[in-house]
């Protein structure tokens, strides 16, 4: 009798029609990686379709620049990709200096070349964990932790902040490395390509890890540059393209590194062209090191006003400071007319700013190229077809993070 009842349920569900259904996931969801929402609409287990909305974290950074002088805005590129706050004020002061026509010192430019590499090894790693985590690597996640735990400790050591930096500076950095900090990061470049062994020993050829990421979320080169991906993400789908090679800042033209590129433009693929760029980042970081040059660590004519122009005047006019204040604020005035993009090579791709200035001494308008933001857009191509399962594993692989996103 039961088994009748059984196969008569068995019947019913085969012969019954399935209807199209929406379900929300996010903006409170561990593996968005921030408050991002993605309504799918589902045939069962099957993604249809995929939209992505954001604007949950939004704190109007380009606006903020308006009324901020160029040195002032700086401190908020911190909060943009806050794992790798080093690598978007590089990003930010080579557009900058750009505007202004500043020639940054050689020495300047190897540090800043240093501190982004690290910056690099440190988002990528969160990136490792998170991803791993994701899919269900518990142990992947702790080990990374504990090599990113030594990098921030060396950040901590060269400017005494571990996450929200604001080391580098219009013109080059704001303090000089020790040896003692050039000593452990040597030594922690010598143990790190051992460690990234570790990790890939877990999972590089698990076939759990291989069933969740090989075949899943497939880009093509094609398709990858119409949506506009930058970095690992395009890169994992054989698109040779990296800012650092094909319009080279700072130290990058004296090194020697290879780009590492995929595929299939799979989330396996985006995978592995992350963790070959941590080895590439781990020796560029060695050659800086071994040819560090001596000499200056910031342009002389590097702006110092902090003020923003409609502040500078007003002190000059009420002549409360000293002749002396007063005439740095006049000659560090710049009346820069024009636009400008420059981008860099963050972790998660292209950062890019636009600046368009009127000669007033803050931004008249600035805007934020944040690759994230990019990325999230393509989820929608990325998902569609796929289940439900791989839209966390696919959200991963594109490496976002909602602070560059609502900016």
């Amino acid at each position: 009798m039961l088994e009748n009842k059984a196969q008569l349920r068995l019947v019913k569900n085969d012969e019954a029609t399935h209807e199209p259904y929406t379900i929300a996931m996010g903006p409170q969801h561990p593996a968005t990686h921030g408050v991002l929402k993605l309504d799918l609409e589902l045939d069962g287990e099957t993604v249809l379709e995929c939209k992505p909305t954001v604007g949950f974290l939004h704190r109007g950074v380009e606006k903020l620049a308006e009324n901020l002088s160029y040195a002032q805005t700086l401190p908020l590129t911190d909060r943009l990709d806050y794992i790798a706050s080093m690598a978007n004020n590089v990003a930010y002061s080579i557009a900058v200096e750009k505007l202004l026509g500043i020639e940054v010192p050689l020495r300047a430019k190897y540090i800043r070349t240093i501190v982004m590499e690290m910056a690099r090894l440190t988002g990528h790693l969160l990136w490792l964990a998170t991803h791993a985590l994701d899919i269900g690597a518990m142990t992947v996640f702790l080990y990374c932790f504990r090599e990113r735990e030594n990098l921030l400790d060396m950040f901590e050591e060269i400017c005494g902040a571990r996450l929200t930096t604001s080391y580098t500076c219009i013109g080059g950095v704001r303090q000089d490395v020790t040896g003692h900090f050039l000593e452990s990061l040597y030594a922690f470049t010598e143990d790190f390509p051992s460690k990234i062994k570790e990790y890939e020993t877990l999972i590089d050829k698990n076939r759990i890890w291989l069933k969740r990421t090989q075949n899943v979320g497939v880009v093509s080169a094609e398709d990858a540059v119409s949506l506009g991906l930058t970095g690992p993400t395009l890169r994992g789908s054989g698109v040779d393209y990296d800012v650092r090679k094909h319009m080279p800042y700072d130290a990058y033209p004296y090194v020697e590194f290879e780009v590492p590129i995929g595929s299939k433009g799979d989330v396996y693929d985006r995978y592995r062209c992350r963790m070959e760029e941590m080895h590439q980042s781990n020796s560029i970081i060695r050659q800086c090191i071994e040819a560090l040059p001596t000499g200056p660590i910031r342009a002389a004519d590097a702006p110092d006003l902090v003020m923003p122009y409609g502040a500078q005047k007003k002190v000059v006019a009420d002549a409360t400071f000293s002749s002396g204040i007063i005439k740095l604020m006049q000659d560090n005035e710049r009346y820069i007319e024009g636009d400008v993009y420059v981008a860099a090579e963050v972790p998660k791709g292209e950062l890019g700013f636009y600046f368009v200035s009127d000669g007033k001494g803050v931004p008249y308008r600035m805007h934020i190229r944040s690759p994230s933001y990019i990325h999230i857009g393509a989820l929608s191509f990325l998902c569609k077809g796929q289940m439900v399962a791989d839209v966390i594993a696919i959200i991963g692989s594109v490496d976002v993070v909602l602070g560059e996103c609502d900016r």
